[in-house]
């Protein structure tokens, strides 16, 4: 891609190869010169930083930040230098090249990602892991790892404390068996055995600093990736940080967010989104209003009492999905109730209406919640607004999920919608609570749509 930019740029300015550099330091230095030396030096600085490191490619943001930041500092060094020593370089060759080669990288980055999480879903490209620590700890970091597929990690075998040296031991994981290798002394003979890629410490106060030391030189001959797994759930790497304190690599957990999620920003993105997006959907809000009219009694509109910021009731939205007065009846399908925790959920609803499945499937009924936005009782993105009466049956720390406006879409809404158990609904609203970010924001609004148009757990 950076040969196809660097090549166009040239092409696009002068339109042939003969065009030479107009500048007193390079007089008569040919721009297919130029061309090759830029093409050389940004595949480098690609290179400096890693861009294809196994560690980055394919899944989190460090890949594309990588690449956008070589590119951005190699123009800058270039400009600079063009500026100190006075190489008058066409400033629109280099405009072109710069926009073009970026954006080309990140596309084909992406693409290729695509291709590597679809190969990871189906098994394939996996980094094998050997899970060094308790039970308890592997058990969790298998979950973790299955839950996270399109990461590519993958537990083939691990190292126990407590193994009794029992043929066949295993620790059991989503109806997968991961046989049991040894105690923190076989490490080595089982990653032979196993051929892992890479050794994963987890609950670490078995080995100590010195136990972790030692494993550290025992596997400087192989080839495998050594990595420390804290025990830290749902916090985000830009909270994180190490710091070097007396001779420990120190983790420093910086505070939770959600008040950024209160900031002038997410606000304009929420107001100025929702308008757009209304004016865009309205034919479809007009055509579903007619459907909804036409098919079945009862006013277009639901309006739902839920708890926003603060715990302070509003009227949520919606387009009628079931027949009038549905909420009558819901307390005789109590006893079908498919929901965890304190959600009520049917798959086969009776009261839903021919029309009303059609416009769940699609989250076409939500769409009247970007006036919510609009009043500022809703975000675009954020927690699952709850019914007063989940709210209060919240304990613990449950709460937290109103520190911010809930929204129309959220890591919820992306991770399985209806299909998510209770527990994993709450993980998940905390999670974005404490890690918020405007670029979550933007990521979550984006898988959001893939999920809608799939129709994928919504009932």
């Amino acid at each position: 891609m950076v040969g196809v930019a660097v090549m166009t740029a040239q092409i696009l300015r002068f339109g042939d190869a003969s065009a030479l550099v107009e500048s007193k330091t390079l007089d008569n230095v040919s721009y297919s010169l130029i061309s090759i030396a830029l093409l050389a030096l940004w595949l480098g600085m690609l290179s400096v930083f890693h861009t294809r490191s196994p560690r980055v490619i394919g899944g989190g943001p460090e890949e594309y930040r990588r690449i956008a930041s070589a590119t951005i500092r190699l123009f800058g060094v270039i400009a600079i230098t063009a500026l100190l020593f006075r190489l008058d370089l066409a400033r629109l060759y280099l405009a072109i090249a710069l926009p073009m080669g970026l954006l080309g990288l990140l596309l084909n980055r992406w693409v290729w990602r695509r291709v590597i999480n679809h190969k990871r879903a189906r098994g394939a490209c996996q980094t094998s892991v050997l899970a060094v620590g308790a039970r308890h700890a592997v058990r969790a970091l298998a979950e973790s790892f299955e839950k996270g597929t399109a990461d590519g990690y993958y537990v083939v075998g691990a190292c126990v404390p407590s193994f009794t040296g029992r043929p066949g031991e295993t620790i059991t994981v989503g109806g997968r068996d991961i046989p049991v290798l040894g105690d923190e002394d076989d490490v080595v003979d089982a990653l032979k055995f196993c051929g892992a890629d890479t050794v994963a410490v987890t609950a670490t106060e078995h080995l100590g600093h010195l136990g972790m030391r030692e494993l550290a030189w025992d596997l400087e001959l192989s080839d495998a990736d050594l990595v420390v797994a804290p025990g830290m759930m749902d916090v985000s790497g830009p909270r994180l940080s190490m710091r070097p304190v007396a001779g420990l690599p120190l983790i420093h957990v910086e505070k939770p967010r959600y008040h950024g999620a209160q900031s002038f920003a997410k606000t304009s993105f929420d107001i100025a989104f929702a308008a757009v997006a209304l004016i865009i959907i309205s034919p479809l809000m007009i055509a579903a209003a007619l459907a909804v009219k036409l098919t079945s009694s009862g006013p277009v509109f639901y309006k739902s009492e839920r708890m926003g910021l603060d715990g302070e009731p509003f009227q949520m939205l919606k387009f009628r999905s079931m027949v009038h007065g549905a909420d009558r009846l819901a307390a005789s399908l109590r006893s079908r109730n498919e929901g965890a925790g304190v959600l009520f959920k049917l798959r086969d609803d009776p009261r839903v209406t021919k029309v009303g499945k059609f416009l769940r499937k699609y989250s076409i009924d939500e769409l009247p919640q970007f006036i919510n936005v609009l009043r500022r009782e809703m975000s675009v993105v954020g927690p699952r607004p709850p019914l007063r009466s989940e709210f209060d049956s919240y304990d613990g720390n449950v709460h937290r999920r109103l520190l911010v406006k809930p929204g129309i879409t959220g890591l919820w809404q992306v991770s399985g919608r209806s299909d998510l158990s209770w527990e994993e609904t709450v993980r998940l609203d905390l999670s974005y609570v404490d890690n918020w970010s405007m670029v979550g924001d933007v990521l979550i609004v984006t898988k959001t749509l893939r999920a809608v148009l799939a129709g994928h757990g919504a009932y």
